[in-house]
């Protein structure tokens, strides 16, 4: 049984720092693209960043330039450096994968931005 696990959230004040990371475990032959992705109340869930196997990266607008999102391919790890934090990326935020060809979501972690 493939897992997603995420870890990092929390609450932060405007301005500051946070950063998820998300491993991947069970059976593993392959991982493709992993990604965060981020969902606020009463909307729906958006990309925030993707990264590919061959390390290419896709960033929504509204965190380019804020946020970094890496992989470790050696560990089955994707992480998602977060600056300039603002209230608006208040949302959960979900791991993603596409591992041995399907689709895997992890369980969420809260990131709450607040003075």
């Amino acid at each position: 049984q493939v897992q997603l696990v995420e870890s990092g959230g929390g609450l932060v004040q405007p301005g500051g720092s946070l950063r998820l990371s998300c491993a991947a475990s069970g059976v593993i032959f392959s991982i493709n693209t992993m990604g965060w992705y981020r969902q606020a109340p009463g909307k729906q869930r958006d990309l925030v960043a993707v990264i590919t196997s061959g390390d290419t990266t896709n960033y929504a607008d509204s965190v380019k330039g804020r946020f970094t999102i890496s992989r470790d391919n050696a560990k089955n790890t994707v992480s998602l450096q977060m600056n300039s934090l603002k209230p608006d990326d208040t949302a959960v935020y979900f791991c993603g994968a596409r591992i041995n060809f399907r689709d895997y979501w992890g369980q969420g972690t809260q990131v709450t931005v607040s003075s």
